[in-house]
């Protein structure tokens, strides 16, 4: 369940019944966190080819299925892909974010104390 439904917007600025990633649902509440009404939402269940179309990932979207259509819309859209995840990486042929790859991106970050 990683999409949910808006039931009730509240005090966020996510409209009732608008389909949302749920980390964007759970940041708009914590933003709000006592100053206001939360939202309320329901999990989405949607089947294998909803959820590779509707990722945020348009590169991974056009590996699973109407490719053109996927890519076309992105285009349009001025969309950008953040290269967060495995098959957008490999697609692209780039390290992935995990194992040595992960440790990589991990050392590049700069330590506080």
């Amino acid at each position: 369940f990683s999409r949910v439904i808006i039931r009730d917007g509240g005090n966020t600025n996510l409209l009732a019944g608008a389909t949302v990633g749920k980390d964007q649902f759970l940041e708009e509440n914590s933003r709000l966190k006592n100053k206001g009404k939360s939202a309320i939402a329901q999990d989405l269940l949607l089947g294998i080819s909803k959820v590779a179309l509707s990722t945020e990932s348009f590169l991974s979207a056009a590996s699973f299925q109407e490719t053109v259509r996927v890519l076309i819309k992105a285009a349009i859209e001025g969309r950008i892909d953040r290269l967060r995840g495995l098959k957008e990486n490999v697609i692209i042929g780039k390290l992935i974010p995990a194992g040595t790859g992960f440790k990589e991106k991990v050392e590049k970050k700069p330590f506080r104390a």
